[in-house]
């Protein structure tokens, strides 16, 4: 069994898979600043309908509690995200095909991002459980880190490059580029080969649906661990999608005044905190612990959008605020996720995770079409500066629900504390470091 960090980087599975995965997020960078860019600018949206853009992106997510169950029944979990992939690529080549014959449409927009949620779903509860099987838990951490590295790295890089496509190509023929990186992300996952055990075996086989998901959901609020992490990210996520990528270049454009080029640079420059920040997390977490890290960065991730509702002055104060808002909140989303997605691996048994995933991203990603809905309705109602402040201010709230729960308190994955929620004293498995959310 492979049981040192150091000989990580030599394992071809888990390499094929990191390839994949980066290569998907710097695509997923460019259509992230791309699609409101379509609405936006080709289609003249406005801040509601942008709004209802991200939140269709989510809203499949409100069905992962049954689409993890479903997903629970399938052994080959490595099949049904090849396939997810598959589908999010020839969805998203529709979209620069009818730009081209002049059809283009906002319904055709809210389609293909309810469509790419689904697949988006299916493939993130086959996750857990293939990652669990890729990676063995002492390298739990480093894995995540790395993961988290390179989707850091597309956010330095890939709003730059999205910025620069779209005004080369257009918008709409920018998201082939995304398109091709699930091509790509496909063909890797192929030749991995892992032993995956059948989950969701004996007499689950023999419930329905809808009990198998309300199990998984029942593992969820009943764990001390998972029903604090769940509480937080869900504050969390909905305040930060009050304030959603697609208000946030509403509000660059608009308000800033700035152009699409600097936007795509303001914010590949200011992701370069979260390539700090997933760097530092293995490193705070060995110095102040585990625990300790998640809830700094649970206040880190969306304190900043208070100082972008306040920036105002010359052209390049006003991009240099947009850029460093965008780094501190990359630093605390990675101090939180990275921390955060390692520990919840460690404490969800094998044969709960896709189901348990399902439950998480039902009520986690869930509202997050809710925060996105709010912050348009809040846009419209007090003006975008406002709706910032407030979603700064309700997702460091979010911190309260992990105070009172075991996470301040865990300090390592120690091996022999399965549940999670020891405090741990050093002599479990220590290692380096997630990829959204959270």
């Amino acid at each position: 069994m492979r049981t040192k960090r150091a000989a990580l980087h030599r394992d071809r599975p888990f390499a094929l898979f990191w390839a994949g995965q980066t290569v998907s997020q710097f695509g997923d960078r460019i259509s992230e600043l791309a699609l409101p860019l379509i609405a936006v600018t080709a289609l003249h949206a406005s801040a509601n309908e942008v709004a209802w853009l991200t939140a269709l992106v989510w809203a499949p997510n409100l069905l992962a509690v049954l689409l993890g169950a479903w997903v629970d029944q399938h052994a080959r979990k490595r099949r049904l995200m090849i396939a997810a992939d598959l589908v999010r690529a020839c969805v998203l080549l529709t979209l620069p095909v009818a730009f081209l014959v002049g059809r283009v449409t906002l319904g055709h927009l809210y389609a293909a991002a309810l469509l790419t949620g689904v697949a988006g779903v299916v493939f993130n509860t086959a996750y857990p459980s293939f990652f669990a099987h890729v990676v063995p838990r002492s390298s739990y951490v480093d894995a995540n880190s790395r993961l988290s590295a390179s989707r850091s790295v597309s956010f330095v890089a890939g709003p730059a490059l999205g910025g620069a496509l779209v005004q080369a190509f257009t918008a709409p023929v920018a998201v082939a580029a995304d398109a091709l990186s699930f091509l790509v992300s496909a063909l890797l996952l192929g030749p991995i080969r892992v032993q995956e055990t059948p989950v969701g075996t004996g007499t689950t086989e023999r419930t329905s649906l809808p009990r198998r998901a309300r199990e998984g959901l029942t593992f969820v609020i009943r764990h001390p661990v998972l029903r604090a992490s769940l509480g937080c990210a869900t504050t969390v996520n909905f305040f930060t999608f009050v304030a959603g990528t697609g208000l946030v270049v509403l509000f660059a454009d608009r308000e800033l005044g700035l152009s699409v080029g600097t936007i795509g640079l303001a914010l590949g420059i200011g992701s370069a905190g979260a390539l700090l920040g997933a760097v530092l997390a293995p490193v705070v977490s060995r110095r102040i612990g585990m625990g300790p890290s998640i809830v700094i960065g649970a206040v880190l991730f969306p304190a900043p959008l208070a100082l972008l509702a306040a920036a105002s002055g010359p052209a390049w104060a006003r991009a240099g605020t947009l850029g460093a808002a965008e780094f501190f909140t990359g630093v605390g989303v990675m101090l939180f996720d990275v921390n955060l997605n390692s520990l919840q691996t460690a404490v969800i048994p094998d044969g709960m995770r896709s189901r348990v995933a399902g439950a998480y991203s039902t009520v986690n990603y869930g509202v997050r079409p809710l925060g996105a809905v709010a912050g348009g309705a809040l846009a419209t109602a007090l003006g975008l500066r406002a709706t910032l402040v407030t979603a700064a201010v309700g997702g460091i709230l979010s911190a309260l629900w992990l105070l009172p729960s075991p996470i301040p308190r865990i300090r390592t994955l120690a091996s022999d504390d399965p549940s999670g929620t020891g405090s741990g004293s050093g002599s479990g498995s220590e290692s380096n470091d997630r990829p959204v959310p959270g």
